[in-house]
């Protein structure tokens, strides 16, 4: 019971403290067809911040091992506690916990996405991880 309350809790405040962006946003292209997959996270991280950037991680390597191999899709995970993450995180305009997928200016936020899934529902979470991803490979 009280991990379904700690759920409902995150369900609610996590698109508050994460990213302003829409959930779904897409903006103008530019030349470039290498995706990225970014996770965005603090040093201090709770299990569901973990499943998150495990699940996802691990679906891009399942689910496009080529691409990976090829150096045409990556995943990054990015301590926001690291000045190193700053200049990203800016570009990006990243200012939370957040799941990014990039290819050039394109950026789809699945951040609610992954929290609501990756650790209860992986299977569901790893469908939208390739729902989003074959969308910007058609962009």
């Amino acid at each position: 019971m009280r991990t379904i309350k700690i759920m409902l809790i995150l369900a609610v405040l996590l698109p508050l403290v994460c990213t302003a962006q829409n959930n779904q946003k897409v903006t103008k292209p530019v030349s470039t067809n290498q995706i990225e997959v970014y996770y965005f996270h603090l040093t201090s991280r709770c299990v569901t911040c973990k499943a998150v950037e495990a699940e996802a991680k691990q679906d891009i390597e399942n689910l496009y091992p080529e691409m990976v191999k090829q150096g045409q899709m990556s995943f990054q995970s990015i301590n926001l506690d690291n000045a190193s993450s700053k200049v990203l995180a800016e570009k990006l305009q990243i200012s939370g916990q957040t799941l990014l997928l990039v290819k050039g200016s394109k950026q789809i936020n699945i951040t609610n996405e992954g929290f609501m899934y990756a650790r209860t529902n992986p299977e569901k979470f790893k469908t939208i991880v390739k729902k989003k991803v074959d969308m910007l490979l058609k962009m």
